[in-house]
């Protein structure tokens, strides 16, 4: 049953991966949206919780750090591939469930049997084989860092979902308090990016201000107005940027598909091996690996055709041993 579980979740955070996709290729602001989507858990998860009676005990409040850990992880991600090579980030985000498989050992004393372990090692394998590139080598490991802290805390945030459900937390208020505490912690970055933007802004019109002054005193001509006004305005690109309103809402679209994985993660977190299920929930790449090929044309390599081939077979491998 914990595969079931487990194999939703991937289809449902596959199908957030796509919009994430579609979504980058609009020029919107990303921590709104991503406050969008963390505002979106929140409302479904408290309706939720209410509609299902569901209790608000003390083993809840771990959805605070599980919100922390995921806001992190989002975070490091989008750092990563602003500063870093893409490919080796993306790489990275392959590989949280080795974290959870190792600390999953430490801290519960989970093993895998050898048709377990044989099963993980190729869904890895295939995963690293999808998301890794031809061009990245020791000399080309810009953002590496970020890839790592990125890789850390997915994997603290599946260890935590883990644990909420070992000491009995209720999943809908736990993810309540999850997706609450990320949107709080988004909305905060929001703020912060805008009063950047808006001191880089004044921080040009002065800059053009000065510069005007300097010709007129220099040359005794005065600057039209409209050169005035084309240094105090928005850059093009803010511009063509989608309106606040409509980032935060397609957010929120974008949203369900990210509380439903959850909410389908939990129970089989709670039935399952944790790396085991960790592994399956990260196969979701294959879903956005589909949609690249048949919904956007693009050709595979044949290191991403072996790579789709080895993941698929560790998770017939996986079905049987299980």
């Amino acid at each position: 049953m914990w595969f079931l579980f487990a194999a939703a979740s991937a289809l449902c955070f596959g199908l957030r991966g796509i919009l994430y996709q579609w979504t980058s290729q609009r020029p919107i602001d990303r921590n709104l949206l991503l406050l969008g989507v963390y505002a979106s858990g929140t409302l479904i998860a408290l309706f939720a919780a209410a509609v299902t009676g569901q209790a608000w005990t003390k083993p809840v409040w771990i959805g605070t750090l599980l919100g922390l850990f995921s806001f992190v992880s989002n975070a490091a991600m989008y750092k990563g591939y602003s500063v870093g090579k893409a490919s080796l980030v993306a790489m990275f985000t392959g590989l949280p469930p080795v974290v959870v498989v190792l600390f999953a050992y430490v801290l519960w004393g989970e093993k895998l049997n050898t048709a377990q372990l044989a099963a993980f090692i190729v869904i890895v394998a295939g995963i690293l084989m999808i998301r890794y590139s031809n061009d990245i080598s020791l000399k080309n490991l810009q953002g590496a860092h970020w890839g790592a802290i990125t890789m850390l805390f997915f994997g603290l945030t599946d260890l935590s979902s883990k644990q909420a459900t070992l000491i009995g937390a209720a999943t809908l208020p736990t993810l309540a308090l999850m997706y609450g505490t990320g949107s709080l912690l988004f909305a905060a970055s929001w703020l912060l990016g805008r009063k950047q933007e808006a001191f880089a802004r004044a921080a040009t019109r002065i800059g053009h201000e000065e510069a005007a002054a300097g010709k007129e005193e220099a040359y005794g001509n005065p600057v039209s107005a409209s050169a005035s006004a084309a240094g105090s305005g928005p850059s093009p690109a803010i511009a063509r940027g989608w309106s606040p309103g409509r980032t935060l809402i397609w957010g929120m679209f974008v949203g369900i598909t990210n509380v439903c994985g959850m909410i389908l993660a939990m129970p089989a977190f709670a039935a399952g091996v944790t790396g085991l299920v960790s592994v399956v929930i990260a196969m979701n790449v294959v879903l956005v690996l589909f949609y690249a090929r048949f919904g956007l044309k693009e050709k595979f390599s044949r290191l991403e055709s072996g790579g789709l081939l080895l993941a698929l077979i560790g998770i017939i491998v996986l079905r049987l041993a299980a």
